[in-house]
């Protein structure tokens, strides 16, 4: 029996799916950290915007990996990788404020960044084989955990900082530590390989064969994206404070934006399944520069609904490209997840080193206006995917 029809016949598991995103949230709270430290580590070591952005940059370097991972979970049972990833990027990213130096921050974003390779490798793969025939709907579930993560982040350390100061943030790795035995004692009987006993072409060659049609263009998507994401996720906290915003107010700022991509990405994930992948790519490319740029040249209180749209649009469409990516994946879905996460991955800390170098030659809100004005030349890439279902074809045929 294929894996398709297994898949079929046990139908959305949403206790399993929702544990699993579980992990994601947990890990993605950690992670969330960073922004909004990033104007006191850099005002505490006198940091440049390049290298702030290159301490992100360090979180995604072990994502090359992702695709080895991605291959040994098809075959063997890893599903430790999402069980331990709390706890060890809990303990990395609690530790920053404690840094001696500079050359101690790289490390512990190095030690982050093999662990969330781990998870993001193994995580969606793992949702989606118990997902059924709605991968949009499990990779909804997914985003949305991780999107409440890095919503919660923010708030989290800028608060922390004020009960425990810098110093007292290790305390918080005690939360991850907790998350992991919770993990645990509810992810026993899951596997990533139980599929693979009952076929027989699992391999790298079938994967690559089975995402040719659609790595070229998701690339294109990923790329022109990932500047506005990665302005946004790694600098809105830092544009706010050096416009006069609180440290607090930049912090619940990226909060609101995580806020509103939870409500996006469980919305489109959902809604691509119905009326089909390529239509909800169009609407967020278009939508998002439009957005973005108003919130650019907005004031005060304007800036609050505009981040909303600008979230809520943004950030929708990544359960959707995931989902573009199961389904074309056949019996190989961890390695062929584990290919699109490096990419992914790659090209996002491309653009984050892309963003706070232009962020320094010129300044941050001309380098906003830049990422916005890049979306829309991802366009033409979405014409290039293939139609996953009978909305596609009827409403993108003409095109």
């Amino acid at each position: 029996m294929s894996e398709e029809i297994t898949i079929e016949e046990k139908g959305f598991q949403t206790g399993s799916v929702a544990t699993i995103s579980s992990a994601h949230a947990i890990h993605d709270t950690y992670t969330g950290f960073l922004p909004s430290l990033l104007p006191v580590l850099i005002d505490k070591f006198s940091l440049t915007n390049t290298a702030a952005g290159l301490l992100s940059v360090f979180v995604q370097i072990p994502s090359l990996i992702q695709p080895v991972i991605g291959f040994l979970a098809d075959h063997h049972n890893f599903k430790w990788m999402v069980i331990l990833t709390p706890a060890i990027t809990g303990a990395a990213m609690s530790l920053l404020g404690i840094a001696p130096n500079y050359g101690f921050l790289l490390l512990l974003m190095l030690i982050a960044g093999f662990s969330s390779a781990a998870l993001h490798a193994v995580g969606p793969g793992l949702g989606s084989n118990h997902s059924g025939t709605k991968l949009g709907r499990g990779m909804s579930f997914w985003m949305v955990a991780g999107e409440m993560g890095r919503a919660l982040g923010p708030l989290v350390v800028v608060s922390s900082i004020g009960f425990l100061t810098l110093e007292g943030l290790p305390w918080l790795m005690l939360g991850g530590i907790i998350a992991s035995v919770f993990l645990y004692t509810k992810l026993g009987t899951i596997t990533t390989s139980s599929q693979v006993a009952k076929t027989k072409d699992v391999n790298w060659r079938n994967a690559l064969a089975s995402m040719r049609k659609i790595l070229v263009p998701v690339s294109i998507l990923i790329f022109t994206r990932s500047l506005v994401t990665s302005a946004l996720s790694t600098y809105l906290p830092t544009f706010l404070t050096r416009q006069g915003a609180t440290l607090w107010m930049a912090g619940a700022s990226l909060t609101i934006l995580e806020i509103a991509g939870m409500a996006g990405a469980f919305l489109a994930g959902a809604l691509s399944d119905r009326f089909g992948r390529r239509r909800m790519l169009l609407i967020s490319f278009t939508a998002t520069p439009l957005f973005l740029v108003l919130f650019i040249y907005a004031k005060d209180l304007w800036r609050f609904p505009l981040l909303v749209l600008l979230g809520f649009f943004a950030i929708s469409i990544a359960p959707v490209i995931m989902a573009i990516v199961m389904e074309n994946a056949g019996n190989n879905r961890f390695f062929a997840n584990g290919i699109y996460m490096a990419v992914s991955f790659v090209l996002h800390a491309l653009t984050i080193l892309l963003v706070g170098l232009l962020s320094d030659l010129l300044d941050l809100r001309l380098t906003f206006l830049i990422s916005a004005l890049f979306v829309p030349l991802g366009l033409p890439a979405i014409l290039l995917l293939p139609k996953s279902n009978h909305s596609d074809n009827k409403k993108l045929s003409n095109n």
